[in-house]
């Protein structure tokens, strides 16, 4: 009984307390946020409930195990006590020795402090429990992408990507409906449409972030659930609007999809990525720390240091989301420069809010509400005067009244 209350207790005080560290891992990054909006009481306020949460529950456990530790030591006591009054009986009856009795003491006073320091690990192995089961059940969770059972081997990887009446539902709600497309190897596609049309979730599945609901994937004519999901994934090369640099040295973020490539890969990758030039201002050149979340770095260097990383795996598909739109104009040319290098010889998905940064897509794919409603090079949709003229146009509009918007057509 005690055991399970104090495994119970455990299993609580472990989700509590990560309560605690999710305000302040909330908090803590944000501090410039939490300053710029004076809210400093509220976040403060925010702790103190969630550590006033957790000392209740830690005090109901704590009233638990102080319970129980002076109730075997009172138990055993009691114990010792009939011993010495059934033995003082029986050596005044002539049934035993005071030698007989005085070894028996010895050996029950042993064996009782076992039985103390035995009960005293009751919390060291319930807590222990509580923490393997909350390991297990991460590590027991079903992959929503399960890897085949005996998946297909791909000698050499082109990049021809297909989606054949592709769908996607998140719940009930369908995202992704009846999509058709083809994507020939090394050709650059531009995926473009209103917030919420789906672009951000077609990436996800091309990825295999998630598996389709409907329809299939095809790499090179292999549909990609066939792939085991490491091997299809080491031939995507991914940049994101906001890069995600790992704390440690420039050299070992540029080398972590490849943590084999040497010094002089690892340079010409960031050569290759305009980034070699400010690495090497740093104080430690490609040594130098980044700080956590690369804090060290303007977005600009961050971003290209992605690219970089990128480029070192030498992918055959590239996936581009909104990899300039967060930077100022004279960096998006550099970032330009380095993108360049990046797309030559590969098939590249770009998604750019700034239809502008696709002019050099060799098709531009519009799209509406999970559906391809338009699909050619930028010429010839605004030719046809649809949907993709009216979007340019809407946002020709805003940036003519106002530049700042360019950058924010959500």
């Amino acid at each position: 009984m005690v055991r399970d209350r104090l495994r119970t207790g455990f299993e609580k005080i472990d989700r509590v307390w990560s309560e605690v560290t999710n305000v302040l891992a909330d908090t803590i990054p944000g501090i410039r946020v939490v300053k710029a909006f004076a809210q400093e009481q509220r976040e403060a306020t925010r702790f103190r409930e969630a550590n006033q949460h957790n000392l209740v529950v830690n005090d109901k456990l704590n009233k638990v195990w102080s319970l129980f530790t002076p109730s075997i030591s009172l138990f055993t006591e009691i114990g010792l006590l009939v011993v010495w009054a059934f033995g003082i009986w029986q050596v005044a009856n002539n049934q035993i020795t005071v030698g007989v009795l005085t070894a028996f003491l010895a050996y029950i006073g042993r064996f009782y402090g076992r039985l103390d320091s035995m009960s005293r690990i009751v919390s060291v192995t319930q807590k222990a429990a509580a923490g393997a089961k909350r390991i297990f059940d991460v590590l027991d969770h079903v992959s929503s992408v399960p890897e085949p059972a005996q998946p297909v081997q791909l000698d050499h990887v082109n990049g021809a990507l297909t989606l054949r009446e592709a769908g996607f539902r998140y719940g009930n709600r369908a995202v992704i409906r009846g999509l058709n497309l083809h994507i020939a190897p090394g050709e650059m596609i531009g995926l473009v449409g209103h917030s919420g049309s789906g672009k951000s979730t077609l990436v996800n599945l091309i990825c295999r972030f998630y598996d389709l609901s409907e329809g299939a994937i095809l790499l090179d004519g292999v549909d990609i659930r066939t792939l085991a999901v490491a091997d299809y994934r080491r031939n995507i090369g991914l940049v994101l609007q906001e890069p995600f640099l790992f704390f440690g040295t420039i050299a070992d973020n540029i080398a972590y999809g490849q943590p084999t490539a040497n010094r002089a890969q690892i340079v010409a990758a960031a050569r290759a990525a305009h980034a070699h030039e400010f690495i090497l201002r740093l104080p430690h050149g490609y040594d130098s720390l980044v700080g956590e979340r690369g804090q060290g770095l303007s977005g600009g260097e961050r971003q290209r240091i992605s690219i970089a990383r990128a480029l070192l795996i030498d992918p055959r598909i590239l996936i581009l989301d909104e990899a300039t739109s967060s930077v100022d104009t004279e960096t998006e040319k550099e970032i330009q420069k380095a993108l360049d290098n990046l797309v030559r010889g590969r098939t590249t998905i770009a998604i750019a809010h700034r239809l502008s940064t696709l002019r050099q897509a060799d098709r531009l794919v519009v799209m509406d509400r999970g559906q391809i409603v338009e699909v050619g090079p930028h010429d010839e949709l605004m030719a046809r005067e649809g949907a993709y003229y009216r979007l340019y146009q809407a946002q020709a509009r805003n940036v003519d009244t106002d530049p700042d918007d360019g950058d924010r057509d959500d």
